[in-house]
């Protein structure tokens, strides 16, 4: 009898592209592939913060790089993408919120954050798959668990993660023949630096709570293995589909 073998979960000799990769989860993906062994290519709006990033990672002896990049800015998409070299796992981190109760939403507000969580989403990919045509390779959007479901004062954040969902599904049935994998990974509240604040408060905290139905709410390092695994010979036939870190929010 010959045993099955586990495939690989190690990306060494792949280059990896995360956007929004300079802090919370965005980085916590980009340390996660490169402790497997993948050059990161960072991209951040703040050269400061992203060289900082790039720096403690090679600190501890990891490869990576840094670019500053405004992902709604579609030419400079492309003409990075085309510097940076042929980029063999997409992962977008890049995202806004801009909460406040559906009667009270801007125009202003609603352009704002579809043109980062869905346009920008979208041409990331796009121009990701690109390079990727006739050799394969992993996208990852950063997704939320209010892909799935609604929540209070997120109407226009639930659409477009909503959004990314279908979007990810038609992209995952175009690119599968090319063996282009694009998946999701959607989060529960993680605590980061920007989350604090709804942390904070009292009656938001008692909410978040109530819905993860496990004691505790959601640290960056929870998003790293998942990452990890879409990225990664291990998810080889995983296509079209979310993986909900969500500590069972969506379970009811």
């Amino acid at each position: 009898m010959t045993l099955p073998k586990t495939p690989s979960f190690r990306l060494d000799g792949k280059r990896a592209f995360v956007a929004g990769g300079s802090r919370g989860i965005g980085l916590g993906c980009a340390v996660a592939l490169a402790e497997a062994g993948a050059h990161v290519v960072i991209a951040a709006r703040g050269a400061a913060q992203v060289q900082t990033a790039v720096n403690e990672i090679a600190q501890e002896g990891f490869s990576a790089e840094a670019v500053v990049l405004d992902v709604t800015d579609l030419d400079a998409v492309r003409e990075t993408f085309g510097t940076v070299g042929q980029i063999d796992i997409l992962v977008n981190s890049a995202g806004l919120a801009r909460h406040s109760p559906a009667l009270d939403t801007t125009p202003e507000d609603f352009d704002a954050v579809t043109a980062i969580n869905i346009k920008a989403a979208y041409f990331l990919a796009q121009t990701a798959a690109k390079q990727m045509v006739g050799r394969g390779g992993s996208i990852i959007q950063i997704s939320s668990q209010m892909g799935h479901v609604g929540g209070i004062e997120r109407a226009v954040y639930c659409g477009t993660k909503h959004a990314v969902e279908g979007i990810t599904k038609a992209m995952a049935i175009e690119w599968g023949p090319e063996n282009i994998r694009v998946n999701t990974i959607c989060p529960t509240f993680i605590l980061t630096e920007l989350t604090k604040p709804t942390f904070d408060d009292p009656e938001k905290r008692a909410w978040i709570d109530s819905k993860i139905k496990l004691p505790r709410v959601g640290q960056v390092e929870d998003i790293m293995g998942a990452c990890v695994f879409l990225a990664s010979d291990a998810s080889g036939l995983v296509t079209g589909t979310s993986i909900l870190v969500d500590g069972g929010w969506t379970a009811g």
